[in-house]
């Protein structure tokens, strides 16, 4: 029903975060096209959504029991490249996604807050100078008539470490705020994929 595995990836050159939607998820390169050095790691992380294991829905209208997300990352010396790519969930809909700090668990707050590489003094963290796609990790995405999408965010400014990194990656209701007083918000978190980003 779901797996977890290594797989080694490119690292983007710049900072970038695209969003997009297809027939079906962008799938990264395999790990026999893939150019690695020992500064660099990977994670590639597949789950059905679902009440337990590392795919969870806490809104089955929104994100139903059967869909699936595929988490992919690198992190270098430098930088830190995820990918997050879904089928079966609503047609033709824009979610909002963010990398949390904690793991998923039974409850949609067990995931803690956006990781941020500058940690906001003030919490919950709205300010768009800290809750922003440079500082955290967004990864808005619009599914297509099939209900698939992905979306690949590169952070070519800092990267993941092994004592700072994000647990996962939550997926929200709407499309993500940009405003002082909401910024980073982006309504109720409707499921969650646990994947350790640390290299």
């Amino acid at each position: 029903m779901l797996s977890t595995r290594l797989l080694l990836l490119p690292v983007a050159a710049a900072a970038v975060l695209l969003a997009g939607c297809g027939s079906s998820p962008a799938a990264p390169s395999s790990p026999s096209s893939s150019a690695s050095s020992s500064s660099s790691s990977a994670v590639d992380v597949t789950g059905t959504f679902g009440t337990q294991g590392v795919a969870l829905t806490y809104d089955p209208e929104l994100v139903p029991e059967g869909a699936t997300a595929r988490v992919t990352g690198e992190t270098t010396d430098a930088t830190s490249t995820i990918t997050l790519a879904v089928t079966g969930l609503l047609p033709n809909r824009t979610y909002g996604a963010h990398a949390h700090q904690k793991a998923c668990g039974p409850a949609a707050a067990d995931s803690g807050p956006h990781f941020q590489h500058a940690a906001d003094p003030v919490t919950p963290s709205v300010d768009p100078a800290f809750a922003n796609p440079a500082n955290e990790v967004w990864l808005d995405f619009t599914t297509d008539a099939s209900g698939a999408g992905s979306v690949t965010a590169t952070q070519a400014e800092w990267a993941f470490t092994p004592d700072r990194a994000a647990q996962s990656v939550v997926v929200h209701e709407k499309a993500t705020a940009t405003e002082a007083g909401k910024a980073g918000t982006a309504g109720d978190r409707v499921g969650c994929v646990t994947v350790d980003f640390a290299p």
